[in-house]
Order: structure tokens, then sequence, then C-alpha cells
């Protein structure tokens, strides 16, 4: 699938200072006034121009090599000024205007070398989260007779790529939906994520059972991982109004009706994918309206002061209303004001909403609910 990406070309003239580029040469320009005062208030003499060294330094953890310089350069300036106050330079003065300049230089390298790693460290990261956008598709706005939205929220801008996984297809029986979360973080997470998906979107539409798919991918996870690791995973099927889901260790979705909130908890516990999981299936009946929030555990981690944040008790006001999309974004919103903008772990959620059944739709309905195999 493509989509067209409006192009901008960049604005001409200089561009403006970052906040990081700012906040080096406040500080410097902070301390270069501070050690002038004094020196001026001691009569002038260059008693205290060797503090001026600092100052490159100080720009240096914050700003690009250009405005290491250019505070060098006043530092020097400054410096020079004290040095010959009074009419002859003095040797001490001559020395601390000597000791900026090489200050200067050294700190001019220290921010060359900070911004390389900076550079690599922000191409690493733009990589690994176009990684993860191959791996997580995006969702909907409508699955068969299903309305989805998904959404994946990240614990931090800097914080490593997760694990966390969701899709939703219209198979042959039916619309089935996937979410997961892969254990750790990282590359590795992300590489087993598409090994899970990868799997599903090709077993979904071969396997008239849930339970056969759980068999499937807990194969491909065992065969890709070490005895360790694992992947949490609850996989729903939605046929003619029949909603089936097989949780193996994942939190249990919430149904929202008519202003109640459910959760969907499985028969009996299951262990995750790749430790040989054998579910009982979940089996509800579906009314047009119904909505079903599906999500990771970063979403029942999140917490502020001690105190979780009460998903089961917002759900219905944060999701209840607007599109699935409208109910996600609310959803978000809250979920960060409550933890602060402060995450420990990446959430993936997906919202469902059951608009009636497809008459145009020959899925044939689940063999455990009726008893027929094959139909």
């Amino acid at each position: 699938m493509l989509w067209d990406v409006p192009m901008t070309l960049p604005p001409t003239g200089r561009r403006p200072l970052s906040p990081g580029s700012r906040a080096g040469l406040g500080a410097a320009l902070v301390l270069l006034a501070l050690v002038a005062a004094i020196d001026l208030a001691d009569g002038g003499e260059a008693h205290y121009v060797g503090l001026l060294a600092a100052a490159p330094f100080l720009a240096a953890a914050f700003a690009g090599w250009r405005i290491v310089l250019a505070v060098g350069v006043v530092s020097t300036v400054v410096g020079g000024f004290f040095a010959a106050y009074g009419g002859r330079p003095t040797l001490a003065g001559i020395v601390n205007v000597v000791g900026i300049l090489v200050a200067t230089g050294i700190a001019a390298g220290v921010a060359v070398i900070r911004q390389r790693q900076l550079d690599q460290i922000a191409e690493l990261s733009r990589l690994a989260s176009v990684a993860q956008a191959a791996v997580l598709r995006p969702l909907g706005p409508r699955v068969g007779s299903i309305a989805v939205a998904g959404r994946y929220i990240s614990a931090t801008a800097a914080a490593d790529i997760g694990g966390d996984l969701y899709e939703a297809l219209d198979t042959p029986y039916g619309v089935r939906i996937i979410i997961g979360d892969v254990r750790g973080k990282g590359l590795d997470a992300v590489r087993l994520a598409s090994i899970v998906l990868g799997s599903y979107r090709h077993v979904a539409y071969e396997r008239a059972d849930l339970r056969a798919i759980v068999a499937d991918l807990d194969k491909a996870v065992a065969r890709s991982v070490g005895d360790e690791d694992f992947v949490t995973a609850a996989l729903l099927e939605e046929r003619g109004g029949t909603l089936t889901i097989v949780n193996c260790g994942h939190p249990a979705p919430l149904l929202l009706r008519r202003g109640q909130v459910i959760a969907l908890e499985p028969p009996a516990p299951a262990p995750p994918l790749g430790f040989m999981p054998v579910a009982r299936p979940r089996v509800e009946r579906l009314e047009p309206g119904d909505r079903l929030l599906l999500f990771t555990d970063g979403l029942g981690e999140a917490r502020r002061d001690g105190e979780f944040f009460p998903t089961a008790d917002r759900a219905w006001r944060l999701l209840g209303h607007g599109t699935v999309a409208d109910g996600l974004a609310s959803l978000e919103t809250a979920l960060v004001e409550w933890v602060r903008g402060r995450l420990d772990d990446d959430i993936a959620l997906v919202l469902l909403e059951y608009t009636g059944a497809d008459t145009g739709s020959a899925a044939p309905l689940p063999s455990w609910e009726y008893g027929a195999a094959g139909s």
C-alpha cells in the first residue's frame, strides 16, 4: 500500500537555534557575565579570568561546535580586556588568555564528537522506528463488520522500541484480530514481533480453528527464541456476531456495552506463546454498538505516585463515544495526563466496534459453539 506524502521545501535563511544550543549559549553567557562582574568589582585585575575557560566547555555540553567557538571568541576577548586592564598585560593574564584559547579548541572538539554520536543515535532510532512501522501496519478504518483503530504509544521519545504487535484481518472464517507483547525491547523484540505477525498473516487465512492458529504461532516462537523468551497474545474472531477469544497469558480485553465495562477473562489461564499453551476459548454474542478494547500490559502498569491508571473505571467515558479513533485519542490523552508524561513501558491499543452482522458474508460459525464440525 502506498501513501502520498506531501513534500515541503526547507525554509531559506538561517535555522533557529535548537533548545539545547540556546541553553548552552545562555549558560555560557551567564558565566561570562558573572566572571566579568566579579573582576570589575575586584578593581579590574585579572584575578578570576581563568574561570572563563569553563565557558566553552559549558557550551559544549549542550550546543554545537559553532556556538562553542563563538563563546570561546567572546571569552578570549573578555579575558584579553582584563589581562590588559591598566595598560600593561601581566604574565598571569597572558597565561589565562592562552588557557582560554586552548580550552576553546578542546571544547569545540568535544562538541564535534558529541554531535556525531547524537547523529548516530538519531539515525539508529529512525531506522528502528521504520522497522517497527513496517511490522505494525495501519489498521482500519473498517475490517468486515468491525470498525477498528490502532494506536502505539511510546514510553518516551528516546525509549527503546518494543515488541508490541497487533493486526486485524478479514478472512474466510470471519474477522480475526491479534494483539501481543514480546518479552523485552529493542530490535530483537521487533524481530520476534515480525515473525509472529508474519506467521499470523499466513495461518489466519488457512486455519478454521483459533486453537490451531495458536499452535502454529507457538511453534514459530519456539523456533525463534531462547528458553526465557515468550510472547503474550490474545486472538479474537468475529463470525456473524459471535466473538471467540483465545488468550495466551495476555491482559483480558474489555467489552464496553451500554455503559458497562466487562473484562473478558479466559475460562482458564494459559501460558504465553513459546510455552506450548493449551487455551480454552471464550465465546460471547455481540450486539451492534459493542466496543472492545485490546491493550498490552503497559496500560495496566501505568501509574502515578503508586496509583495505577483506572482503565476499567474510565473506559466507558473515554471510549464509548465518537469514532473508535476518537476514543483511542481520548484514552491516550487521559493516560499521558495521569502519568504526567512518564510511561514505564510502550503501549499498543486497539479499539473495535461491532456494527452488525455482514449479511453478505458466508463465514462459517464456530464449530465449538454449535457442535457442527466444518460448519
